[in-house]
C-alpha cells in the first residue's frame, strides 16, 4: 500500500518538482533527466522508488532548504490550480 501512495504522489508531483527546481536554478535540465533515469532504473530493477528530491539530496545537488522551497512552490501552485478548477466546493 505504501508503494501505491508513493506512486500516486510521484505521478502527480515529481515531474513538476523537477521543472520547478530547474526554473529556480537549483538543478540543470541535464541533472533532471539523469534523476528521472535513476527513477526508471530503480523501478525496473525492483528497488524502492525514490522521489526526485531524495535523489538530488543523496547526490548533494540540492539542500533540504532548496527542496523545501521547491515543495512550497509546488503546493502553492497546486492550491491555485484547485481554486481555479473549483476543487473542494
Amino acid at each position: 500500500m505504501k508503494g501505491d501512495n508513493v506512486a500516486k504522489i510521484n505521478q502527480q508531483y515529481c515531474q513538476r518538482f523537477g521543472q520547478i527546481a530547474v526554473e529556480l536554478g537549483f538543478i540543470t535540465a541535464e541533472q533532471l533527466i539523469e534523476a528521472l533515469g535513476e527513477q526508471v532504473r530503480d523501478d525496473v530493477e525492483g528497488r524502492p522508488h525514490r522521489l526526485l528530491g531524495t535523489i538530488f539530496f543523496e547526490q548533494g545537488i540540492m539542500t533540504p532548504s532548496q527542496i523545501d522551497e521547491v515543495l512550497n512552490n509546488l503546493f502553492q501552485k497546486q492550491r491555485q490550480h484547485e481554486k481555479t478548477a473549483g476543487v473542494g466546493r
